[in-house]
């Protein structure tokens, strides 16, 4: 739980003896406040040695806090029971959230392995919380007792039942022997969906494909260079050797001339843990089973109706009504790109072509470049790095007035890394914001926002304001050449700085409702909103220069860049939608379920454009919702598209840089976190609930009605 700590307790606590010498140790800059500006992080001073002391702490504090709560005599009140329940902890969760954030970043082999360590006292210290009877009994009486909410805001409100339905979606309501079957699932559904995800990743390596030099027709320079390494490494020189690895699959399936070479390759990738040391299929049926048993002890049908109490969507039949929606609208769309691609690739190859699985990325990529002549690298010399800061930053300025000054005072964590003040048009101060741009070893790969410090309200009306940083992997410029990013790079820093102003700009009085901590499928809407602005003009033309003429990125290229994008739509939605179908069969069943492969065909049948592959199977590597924690929630990447879309229409409607808009997105979105139900924060800001029209329109679907913009007043 987000938290905020008196320092009174924690003397309170150290007087009495609780903590052991080890942990009371005073040179750990965890054991006083941080004293740097803004009371950030002194990551100088923070030595590996120090982590697990300060974790230990800060769960002997939290502990402490939790018993002071139990121990009360008085009756449980909103006060002494909820809002004390939310303070405690704040030790715990400043080392914590430090600690993850750098694990991440900038991590050592010594800090993996504290990480390993902690878990099991982390797991450990909540589940204590969770089945803590006295604590539960407590909460419950403030939550049965309806005259407690009297006179509390919506997000007092909010407070009361999240507080409650942490403990009942966790198992809390159960006794007896159902509380111990539930911890016992529990066990075992936590020992499986491990297995399941090491499972993957060892058969990703398990696999592979050896070609000659003759084999390597239509590669890239790049994909053959990396082949021949890989083939050295396993002592095959001459050889050149294909893994199983997402970005080596997906050049292999999209530039090799070897349609032969393509099949057998989508085989191999395709039948991954479907058989032999690493089959997933008989550990995914018993997770399925596991997930059903314990919805039912919870007292639900299925575990999709469980696991969706806490979402915007709320019932599977929400869900499936708007994959229902997306596949009717998509279908013949997607059935017109495939008539497309067909005539194209037999017109390529002088003969009827019937596509296959293993086709559609090689002939699809060819048909793009014939319809657009578009090339990513043409537009990487307008996006120079810090330019594109300035770009991105001054959306922010301009939609909500925001003002980002570097402060060289606030120490980094690396070289690389650089911080800023943020303040608001008046000057005050909004928070702290890192940027994270380029790869290292220490780094894992990818794109990501995270926070060193969340927003709240302190106990003396103190508006505590936020730390929050992105982090991602551009290129690093070299002597020669700045940092030049890619269209997609781009949209990627523009979707981290979404995620970073919801963090930025939060004002609740609780930490745990505060900035991103919301419904997981709203809270994609401020970063996926972001992302709309890479296609227009006018937000381009700011920052968007060349890097050596200085020349405005041409209004061509921009065309060709939207074009593009739409360029596939309903292929790649309907891809979408067999995930989530099939998600949502897995996680609705209410009986065991018999052969996998046939539950899945049967599942994804209305959305799939080619005939199964006799020995694929999609489900044995479904990490997703297997074993990282999107069961009965992939569904949302595409709620938030339809989210995303529809606001954005509402922009542009208005101007996209309309500050009436801008300020209702802020105030009814940006700033309330998970204060409310995002339903009706969406549509306080929107004035109606979302449509799929305005995603159809984004993706050539549906055409769009021209908007014209008010006329401005004349003098």
């Amino acid at each position: 739980m987000k938290t905020i700590k008196t320092i009174a307790l924690s003397a309170s606590i150290a007087a009495a003896g609780i903590l052991t010498p080890s942990v009371m140790a005073t040179d750990n800059p965890f054991f006083q406040p941080f004293d740097g500006p803004h009371s950030t992080t002194p990551f100088s001073k923070i030595e590996n040695s120090q982590w697990e002391p300060a974790i230990d702490r800060g769960i002997e504090l939290a502990r402490a806090e939790v018993e002071a709560i139990t121990a009360q005599t008085s009756a449980p009140t909103f006060e002494n029971t909820i809002v004390a329940l939310e303070r405690t902890g704040s030790d715990l969760n400043r080392v914590l959230n430090v600690f993850y954030p750098l694990l991440s970043a900038n991590a050592d082999d010594e800090m993996m392995q504290i990480s390993l360590r902690a878990s099991g006292k982390l797991s450990d210290y909540s589940t204590s919380i969770i089945l803590n009877e006295g604590l539960w009994q407590r909460v419950k009486a403030v939550y049965d007792d309806k005259s407690q909410w009297a006179g509390l805001n919506a997000e007092d409100s909010m407070l009361i039942q999240k507080t409650y339905d942490s403990f009942a979606l966790s198992g809390a309501t159960l006794q007896g022997t159902d509380r111990e079957r539930f911890k016992a699932l529990m066990s075992e559904l936590s020992e499986l969906t491990t297995t399941f995800g090491q499972n993957v990743l060892r058969e990703v390596g398990n696999y592979e494909l050896i070609l000659d030099a003759s084999d390597l027709e239509g590669l890239p320079e790049s994909s053959i260079v990396a082949a021949a390494e890989s083939a050295k490494a396993k002592g095959m020189d001459g050889k050149y050797r294909f893994g199983m690895d997402q970005p080596t699959y997906m050049a292999f399936m999209k530039y090799s001339s070897r349609a032969d070479l393509r099949e057998k390759m989508y085989r191999l990738y395709s039948a991954r843990n479907t058989k032999g040391e690493y089959d997933n299929t008989s550990i995914l049926k018993r997770i399925a089973e596991l997930r059903l048993e314990s919805a039912k002890l919870l007292g639900s049908k299925n575990y999709a109706t469980q696991n969706l109490k806490r979402t915007m969507a709320g019932t599977p039949e929400a869900v499936y009504d708007l994959l229902d929606r997306l596949r009717d609208a998509y279908t013949p769309a997607a059935r017109a790109e495939m008539a497309e691609l067909t005539e194209f690739a037999s017109k390529t190859e002088g003969h009827a072509v019937e596509l296959k699985p293993w086709d559609y990325s090689y002939y699809s990529n060819k048909l793009k470049a014939a319809k657009y002549s578009f090339d990513e690298e043409a537009l990487r010399p307008y996006f120079e790095l810090n330019n594109t800061i300035k770009g991105v930053f001054g959306l922010a300025t301009k939609l909500y007035g925001l003002q980002f000054t570097e402060n060289p005072a606030i120490e980094v964590y690396h070289p690389d890394v650089k911080a800023f003040d943020v303040t608001d048009e008046t000057g005050a101060f909004v928070g702290v914001i890192y940027t994270d741009f380029f790869p290292r070893e220490s780094k894992r790969p990818g794109a990501w926002m995270t926070g060193f410090k969340d927003q709240y309200i302190d106990n003396d009306g103190t508006n505590s304001r936020p730390q929050v940083s992105i982090v991602m992997n551009f290129t690093k410029p070299t002597a020669d050449k700045p940092s030049l990013l890619t269209p997609y790079e781009v949209e990627t820093f523009l979707h981290e700085f979404g995620h970073a102003l919801h963090g930025l700009l939060a004002d609740t009085k609780y930490a745990s409702m505060s900035g991103t901590a919301v419904y997981r499928d709203f809270v994609e809407l401020p970063s996926q909103f972001n992302e709309n602005y890479l296609t227009e003009k006018e937000f381009l033309d700011g920052f968007a220069r060349h890097y050596e003429t200085g020349a405005p990125i041409p209004q061509e290229l921009v065309d060709r860049l939207i074009a593009s994008s739409q360029y596939g739509a309903a292929y790649a939605c309907l891809r979408q939608l067999a995930f989530g179908y099939l998600d949502m069969a897995f996680h609705t069943i209410e009986a065991p379920i018999d052969d996998v492969t046939a539950f899945e065909r049967a599942a994804t049948a209305s959305v799939q454009l080619f005939a199964p592959v006799d020995g694929t199977a999609t489900a044995p590597q479904f990490s997703h919702i297997f074993s990282g924690g999107y069961a009965a929630g992939y569904y949302s990447y595409k709620w938030a598209e339809v989210l995303d879309a529809d606001a954005f229409a509402h922009f542009k409607k208005h101007g996209i840089f309309d500050r009436a808009t801008a300020d209702s997105f802020r105030k009814n979105v940006l700033t309330r976190g998970g204060t409310e139900d995002p339903a009706v924060l969406y549509r306080r800001f929107r004035g109606q609930d979302p449509t799929i029209d305005a995603l159809l329109m984004r993706d050539g679907i549906k055409k769009a009605p021209e908007h014209k913009l008010p006329e401005q007043a004349k003098d």
